[in-house]
């Protein structure tokens, strides 16, 4: 490992995930400061290879006994048209430090989700998501992208060169190789007016018409108190300001209003199901919960996401709302997570990939149309599995 730079492993040698749910000790950590190190890292070793962004993961990706690579010094924005209003941002940038330069180029992410810690190779990997019905997750944002493989080798895709790769390749678990580089669509910069309120848990009936009336909305359930908390995020002209009771309402450049501070470590179990059952999916989370699990106090989180044509996105061609369980990471979970997971199973949900699941490969392949598709192309990228890892192997079935 690098000396001088900073340590994500501790004095035994473990690394561990945001939460320290998850821990592996890698054999080395290695840090590349350009696409071309990281070419040869993964070229000349024989280990198992996996890539880390911030670990902001519930699940296993990461994990190595082998190379773990930090692509924490392969950041920053490459390039950025304005004519096509798009940047080209190399795959160790965090999201949180994409919005100043991109403003004062008089750009902004079409969408994000209210954590803006995880690195754009890392969110694009696990399709990673805000909420709003005509809105997809960042994976849809990609217009092309750079991949190194396991040959060392780059990769180049686009809807135009290897289509069928970059339909798969913008949201691969890292199980094609090391992304290097995307090439992201965004829009003219614009300001947000967000407001937030308390309604009685009534209030999640109406949902999704209102989504359908907001660019932006979703709701928090309290558990303990019975009630949900909507946010709603619109674009304005107005000016950014502190309005009277800055806490549910201000207005501000979207990169500024998207992130919400979460200062304290939890775990976190996902699912997207029909749009159309979303309601009705939540209703019984929420009698499961009050039943089985009174002592859960973190709240449940219903959001919305647009269609799209990924193989392995959770929204592959359906409109779906995501419901997300979470609980403190010094808490157990595990049972919360199972009973939450077998209600989502009865709404053919989908997980998402960087939160915490038990499904594998044979429950999978039923709820992807383009499962083989998927494996088909990774097999062909990545034949002897460099980048595979004990759960990818459990997860994908190979």
């Amino acid at each position: 490992m690098d000396s001088g730079h900073r340590n994500i492993v501790d004095r035994h040698g473990t690394w561990s995930n945001f939460s320290g749910r998850v821990h592996a000790q890698p054999s080395r950590v290695c840090y590349p400061r350009s696409e071309t190190e990281l070419q040869t890292l993964v070229r000349d070793t024989r280990e198992n290879v996996r890539a880390v962004g911030t670990g902001h993961s519930c699940t296993p990706l990461c994990a190595t006994d082998g190379l773990l690579v930090c692509l924490d010094d392969i950041a920053g924005i490459v390039a950025i048209s304005k004519d096509k209003q798009t940047a080209t941002i190399r795959g160790g940038s965090k999201i949180h430090d994409l919005g100043p330069t991109l403003r004062d180029a008089g750009l902004a992410t079409i969408n994000q989700g209210d954590v803006d810690v995880q690195s754009i190779a890392g969110a694009v990997s696990t399709g990673t998501h805000g909420t709003g019905p005509s809105l997809g997750s960042m994976s849809t944002a990609v217009r092309s992208m750079r991949i190194v493989l396991a040959s060392g080798d780059v990769l180049e895709c686009s809807s135009d060169v290897e289509p069928e790769i970059f339909k798969a390749a913008r949201v691969s678990l890292g199980a094609f190789g090391v992304i290097s580089e995307v090439e992201l669509q965004l829009v003219p910069a614009y300001r947000l007016h967000q407001r937030e309120w308390k309604e009685g848990v009534s209030g999640a009936r109406s949902f999704i018409s209102r989504s359908n009336q907001n660019r932006h909305l979703e709701f928090f359930w309290s558990p303990a108190r019975d009630v949900v908390y909507l946010k709603s995020l619109n674009p304005t002209d107005d000016e950014p300001s502190d309005l009277p009771d800055q806490k549910r309402e201000l207005i501000g450049h979207s990169a500024d209003v998207f992130p919400s501070i979460r200062e304290d470590p939890f775990n976190e179990l996902e699912f997207a199901v029909p749009a159309a059952k979303g309601v009705e999916c939540f209703q019984e989370i929420r009698k499961m919960m009050r039943e089985r699990h009174e002592e859960v106090f973190w709240p449940v989180e219903v959001r919305t996401l647009a269609a799209d044509d990924i193989d392995l996105s959770p929204a592959f061609e359906r409109d779906s709302v995501t419901l997300s369980v979470h609980q403190a990471a010094d808490l157990p979970s595990d049972k919360l997570f199972a009973d939450a997971q077998a209600v989502f199973a009865n709404y053919g949900g989908r997980p998402h990939w960087g939160k915490f699941h038990t499904l594998e490969a044979r429950e999978l392949r039923d709820l992807y149309p383009n499962w083989d598709n998927f494996l088909k192309i990774r097999s062909r990228l990545d034949p002897s599995g460099k980048f595979a890892n004990p759960y990818l192997r459990v997860l994908l079935g190979a």
